[in-house]
């Protein structure tokens, strides 16, 4: 493969993270990030320590706070924003994007302002039509490292999967393709709730019997909610769906995981998010899928329950007995007739 020009935007961990693996395969890759201190760190010492400190970078990977040229300079443009900036930077961005030009979304949870997902967003710029989303069982800290890593690409575009697979290749992170990007994207969006849910049962020091009911539950509503807007169910089965839940449901690495833990130990919910010092999706997208699950009458008894404890001042132990004595049949509803959906 040809070597590309790339731009990540972004200063977190993921962001970085991918960066790292694309410059050591030998692409031109700039990050973009606001702050200018973050900036010097990464381009003096190859350190990004407020979120990875304990991986060097490639010497080659430069940041930049010059938006407008990053942009300019890059083939394919890797947006890993917050959800809560992300359709602010798109804004910015869209005077420099051409035709030729991919833009990929890593980016888990959905528009703040409205029922609206990331790669909808991108699809809105008006210049370019090469869109794709990134997600999978991908803790940043873990990928640094160098542990064995899975990820799914999904884009309408054959030569936008293949592009990502090239670019993101190597001995320890392998991308698998997919269509679907609703039901990726949505997996990616969901699996944050059910992350803080699983938390707060590990901080009641639940036994693994009520764990595995947790997550295979979860996945459930996770699927019903998707295929709802679109998504094929079988999404779910691979590294974008169950996949991903198992990776942020088990494991401290997972921010939305650490706040569920820390509320499930009597932290308050502010505290709690002030203390990871990280953006943890999983709390907009909770208020966000909860409206909607109202709305189009959708049966989602944990991501309600965990409203209900968060928001209105439900108890964690009424969250947990609600998989217990609420309506329930059939254990995988999308091998059983449409009319018995209702799990």
């Amino acid at each position: 493969m040809t070597n590309k020009s790339v731009c990540v935007l972004g200063g977190g961990s993921f962001g970085t993270a991918l960066a790292n693996i694309m410059a050591h395969n030998g692409h031109q890759v700039s990050q973009w990030m606001r702050n200018e201190q973050q900036v010097e760190e990464i381009n003096l010492t190859g350190l990004n320590s407020r979120y990875l400190p304990n991986s060097p970078l490639h010497r080659e990977l430069l940041a930049t706070t010059n938006l407008e040229k990053a942009i300019y300079e890059s083939d394919t443009i890797l947006v890993s924003i917050p959800s809560k900036s992300f359709e602010d930077v798109m804004v910015r961005i869209c005077p420099w994007l051409t035709a030729e030009k991919t833009l990929i979304s890593t980016t888990k949870g959905f528009n703040p302002n409205r029922f609206e997902l990331m790669s909808e967003i991108l699809n809105r710029n008006g210049k370019t039509k090469k869109i794709g989303v990134l997600s999978g069982p991908n803790l940043a800290k873990e990928i640094a490292a160098g542990q064995l890593t899975g990820s799914v690409v999904a884009s309408d575009c054959i030569e936008v999967r293949s592009q990502m697979i090239k670019l993101l290749k190597s001995p320890t992170f392998r991308v698998y393709e997919s269509t679907d990007m609703t039901g990726v994207e949505l997996a990616g969006a969901l699996k944050n709730i059910y992350a803080i849910v699983c938390g707060l049962a590990k901080a009641l020091q639940v036994g693994e019997n009520t764990m595995a009911m947790i997550m295979t539950r979860s996945l459930a509503e996770m699927s019903r909610f998707a295929v709802h807007f679109g998504a094929n169910p079988m999404t779910f089965l691979g590294l974008a769906g169950m996949g991903d839940l198992i990776a942020t449901c088990s494991s401290p690495l997972s921010r939305n995981y650490r706040v569920g833990f820390s509320i499930g130990s009597g932290k308050a919910l502010d505290q709690a998010i002030t203390e990871i010092g990280e953006v943890a999706e999983g709390v907009n997208t909770l208020k966000m899928v909860v409206e909607e699950s109202q709305k189009h009458d959708l049966y989602m008894p944990l991501a309600q329950g965990l409203y209900q404890l968060l928001f209105s001042g439900a108890s964690l132990e009424s969250l947990i007995s609600s998989l217990m004595t609420g309506d329930q049949k059939w254990d995988v509803e999308f091998i059983t007739q449409k009319e018995s959906f209702n799990v």
